[in-house]
């Protein structure tokens, strides 16, 4: 691969906003048929060295040089006219229109619907991707959303394309079927600037990676030829501790759920379909799942923002379920949903502000109805530095801070309340290595002294680091729950495609 020419020659580019340097001075090539990875911790540039390859924004300096041409797009529409695509880690299709009408929208001049229809089949069954182009969006899988996405690109016929965290919505089946898909792509000459947090699959997948860090490339290596961790600690600049779990008895029940079952307020959602499970005193219930399965319905029931009836969610014995919100947290049942920037913050308020929202009761930062601005500032520093949140003060809004800092301070403001119930989905989405470690590193504390913990995510590697049982989501249902230690990758593909033979799978095995 070494020897093969090189397509896309950086050099220097700079980038600054007011008071950051988002990118100083950073070169690397990437070559034809390479997989090349992007590397670096949260706020390390690789969000802005990406807009500027894919005319988002313009460099301050500094030159790019495309099949060895000056190459400086004014826009994304003149990157993809010179064979530059990206796949973006946030889906932008409208789920009330076909696959073959958002196609048709992401693209200069589309065909007629007969002409696209038969090019969507043929691209997808060519590279392993099988989609419909007749089906509504609404009704696919995260996976098969992504597979429109990609197909979208594919048809552009790039020399370049740019994945940003493309397997944080897959099952282990779907993400060695996307990998096949991508080798295929870098043997017939295209190259890939793949952006991932999950090491491990950027050493069986990548060539080589350029590692960023506070703007500036500090190393290129080659992953297969390091390890998970070197590369952690290339892109942070530090060793860091490994999560470390406690040995740990569980107490009683805290959480009990039973006959779970509410529609989702969204007419694209998944409702939930008699779920029932218990959490006890100490212990952490990961629940897996493709995106899209019931996730958020879970989280929105457990924390009160869809109310049920009484007995369908109980908390150290006493019925729940019909209360809102706000009575659960003053209870002790604290959650962070996926969604950070809407739903979790509000976007324009401080932290200080975010953190009132939902500490105001637990951490007595109200009095007769009047706020208490010391003590609230006080509580959102502490937050901000038990974990590490780059910002500069709590009188910042939330949405200046990048998606892996906001994470940071959503999930340290519900921790820091110490919760009797913990439920958080996608705790570490989108956060660096040494972030995402103290997160997961958090929730075992929390557990430790004495919470039930419920953590839903799509990493499955997170859930088996930090769960002690797990379960799987499938089109709103919940699989049998299987203690974490002992079971296989293959097992638990299986569960969140919701297969219902496990047990049976299992005695077998």
């Amino acid at each position: 691969m070494s020897d093969s020419e090189v397509l896309l020659e950086i050099k220097g580019l700079t980038k600054a906003y007011p008071g950051v340097t988002a990118n100083s001075d950073v070169s690397f090539d990437i070559r034809v048929g390479e997989v090349h990875a992007l590397l670096g911790e949260n706020g390390a540039g690789k969000s802005t060295l990406v807009k500027m390859i894919y005319g988002l924004v313009k460099p301050d300096s500094g030159t790019m040089t495309l099949n060895g041409a000056p190459y400086a797009p004014a826009e994304p529409r003149a990157a993809r006219a010179s064979g530059v695509a990206m796949v973006f880690q946030h889906f932008s299709l409208f789920d009330a229109l076909t696959v073959a009408e958002n196609i048709a929208l992401g693209m200069e001049n589309p065909p007629k619907p007969r002409d696209l229809a038969r090019q969507i089949r043929e691209v997808s069954e060519t590279y392993g991707l099988p989609l419909d182009p007749e089906r509504t969006v609404g009704g696919l899988s995260a996976g098969e959303r992504q597979r429109v996405e990609i197909i979208r690109c594919l048809l552009q016929d790039p020399r370049l394309l740019i994945m940003d965290e493309p397997t944080s919505v897959l099952t282990p089946q779907e993400v060695e079927i996307l990998f096949e898909t991508l080798r295929k792509l870098s043997a017939e000459g295209t190259a890939i600037l793949y952006i991932s947090h999950k090491l491990e699959e950027i050493r069986a997948l990548c060539d080589h990676a350029t590692i960023l860090r506070l703007g500036k490339k500090v190393a290129t290596c080659t992953p297969s030829e390091t390890t998970a961790r070197e590369l952690a600690e290339m892109m942070v600049g530090a060793s860091f501790d490994a999560v470390e779990r406690a040995e740990k008895a569980f107490g009683d029940v805290r959480l009990k759920v039973a006959g779970l079952s509410a529609k989702s307020p969204n007419e694209f959602g998944t409702s939930l379909k008699d779920i029932s499970f218990e959490v006890r005193a100490g212990e952490v219930l990961g629940i897996g799942g493709v995106a899209g399965n019931g996730q958020d319905e879970l989280l929105a029931a457990l924390s009160g923002e869809i109310t049920t009836a009484a007995d369908m969610v109980s908390f150290d014995g006493t019925p729940v379920g019909a209360l809102p919100p706000e009575p659960r947290r003053t209870a002790g049942i604290l959650s962070a949903p996926e969604e950070r920037l809407g739903h979790a913050a509000a976007p324009d308020m401080s932290l200080t502000e975010n953190a009132i929202l939902t500490a105001a009761a637990r951490e007595g930062l109200m009095n007769k109805g009047f706020l208490n601005w010391p003590k609230s500032t006080a509580f959102a520093e502490k937050v901000i530095d038990a974990f590490d949140v780059r910002t500069p003060g709590p009188g910042t809004a939330a949405r200046a801070l990048s998606g892996g800092n906001l994470q940071k301070f959503v999930i340290g403001r519900e921790v820091m309340q110490n919760p009797e119930v913990f439920i958080v989905n996608q705790p570490t989405w989108g956060v660096d290595a040494a972030a995402a470690a103290a997160i997961r590193q958090a929730i075992l504390n929390l557990a430790a002294r004495g919470a039930a913990v419920v953590v839903i995510s799509q990493d499955l590697d997170e859930l088996m680091e930090v769960a002690d049982r797990f379960a799987a989501l499938n089109e709103g249902r919940m699989s049998d729950i299987r203690p974490v230690q002992g079971l296989t990758v293959d097992e638990i593909g299986l569960m969140m495609g919701g297969a219902h033979d496990m047990e049976v799978a299992h005695v077998d095995a």
